[in-house]
């Protein structure tokens, strides 16, 4: 027997603010978070001078310095965020979340880079040790936010770690509901961070993806325009809480959403060149997991990065699997590719918008593409939308690919 699995809390750091209310009067406002980084001028080699970063995000002044020692930027947002969403489920400090009942399904792209770089400057130097530091590791693995999520909140129910680039918050989320729906758990606190680097502008910029608008920040990313240079690497955190929904009833928790639907595949073929009839199959599949026909669907909730070869893809990929030219919005216009913590961030904005009856437009797209398929874009200003079921999907490096289908209210 299968379980209906619901949200009952959300919270995230984003570029634009850390309460909905503060960032929906962003996007409706127009703002994007896009802005020229002068501390990469010392890498000569790095064309891009943009990113995306959480310029208002302080350590919490309650997080004692023994708690702080094993994160790094990567755990203390996405620990911050969990806390918000924890407190916004009415949660946060109850001793049924410690008891076994909630588990953690949490990725990024990977650990923290400051260790990292100590250890690689200590090895150059001769002297290993010299760049280990006791909770440097900790830091710097990949499951770093999930490990430091448990500590702090006392978490003793299941582990996923999700690594997995661009996909890591949607498939922790994805993860997350089947281990609630099949029974293993009745709760999962699930999301995914990540922080901006010079590092992780370098390698999008080794690839030739990345935005070269260094003059004009507020102008790119333009997801699915005929414009569009490339993509800008942001930052984030952003935490969901997931409840077996009469357990959820039964404690008159607030309910924001429902999911229905989730599909994760890999295309095996490429590690960089994304696959239109794997990003298709993937949504289809999602479809037939929740038990709805494409009609059922009333927005999408694009990955939608600004690079060439993914828009067309993902563009295609969604005429093919709906057959029709349903609304679109890809968020990375207002936020940048926030890389592990995308998918959790556009899930809850998702969700709150709809909630409110409307959708963000895409931010800087003002010609589509003619290669992009015939899709309803959204775009120059948010959008009165009067719908309770969306499609939200995310496409990774590594050919992973992920899709679920929310239902708000």
């Amino acid at each position: 027997m299968t379980r209906r699995v619901v949200i009952t809390g959300m919270g995230g750091i984003t570029a634009l603010g850390s309460n909905f209310d503060e960032i929906g009067a962003a996007i409706q406002a127009g703002r994007s978070s896009v802005r020229y980084m002068p501390e990469w001028d010392a890498f000569e080699d790095i064309q891009t001078r943009l990113g995306a970063p959480v310029d208002h995000f302080e350590v919490p002044s309650h997080y004692p310095r023994k708690m702080v020692r094993s994160m790094g930027r990567v755990a203390l947002l996405g620990v911050r965020a969990s806390e918000l969403a924890l407190a916004d489920a009415g949660l946060l400090g109850d001793p049924t979340i410690r008891d076994g009942r909630m588990g953690v399904a949490y990725g990024s792209s990977s650990g923290s880079l400051e260790p990292m770089l100590a250890l690689a400057r200590g090895t150059a130097e001769g002297s290993t040790f010299k760049g280990i530091s006791a909770t440097g590791y900790i830091q710097a693995m990949s499951h770093t936010a999930a490990v430091n999520i448990g500590l702090n909140f006392g978490l003793t129910g299941r582990v996923i770690p999700t690594s997995s680039a661009c996909t890591s918050g949607s498939q922790a989320i994805g993860y997350a509901y089947e281990s609630i729906r099949f029974g293993r758990q009745n709760m999962m606190l699930a999301g995914g961070s990540d922080e901006l680097t010079f590092c992780s502008a370098a390698v999008f910029d080794n690839l030739y993806a990345t935005s070269l608008k260094n003059d004009a920040p507020g102008t790119t990313p333009a997801p699915f325009d005929r414009d569009r240079d490339g993509l800008v690497v942001g930052e984030g955190g952003c935490t969901l809480i997931l409840e077996e929904r009469e357990q959820a009833l039964a404690r008159g928790a607030r309910i924001y959403a429902e999911i229905l639907g989730f599909a994760t595949t890999s295309d095996g073929a490429h590690v960089t060149s994304p696959q239109m009839e794997n990003m298709a199959r993937t949504m289809r599949l999602a479809l037939d997991d929740a038990g709805l026909p494409g009609e059922a669907i009333g927005w999408v909730n694009a990955h939608g990065t600004a690079t060439e070869a993914g828009d067309i893809a993902e563009s295609q990929a969604t005429l093919a699997t709906f057959g029709r030219a349903l609304p679109i919005t890809s968020l990375k216009g207002h936020f940048g590719h926030t890389l592990g913590a995308c998918g959790s961030t556009e899930t809850w904005l998702g969700i709150e918008m709809l909630r409110q009856g409307w959708v963000a437009p895409t931010l800087n797209l003002v010609n589509p593409d003619p290669r992009c398929a015939e899709l309803d874009y959204v775009k120059g200003a948010a959008r009165p939308l009067s719908i309770d079921t969306f499609m939200t999907n995310n496409f990774a490096f590594g050919g992973i690919n992920t899709s679920l289908i929310i239902r708000v209210g």
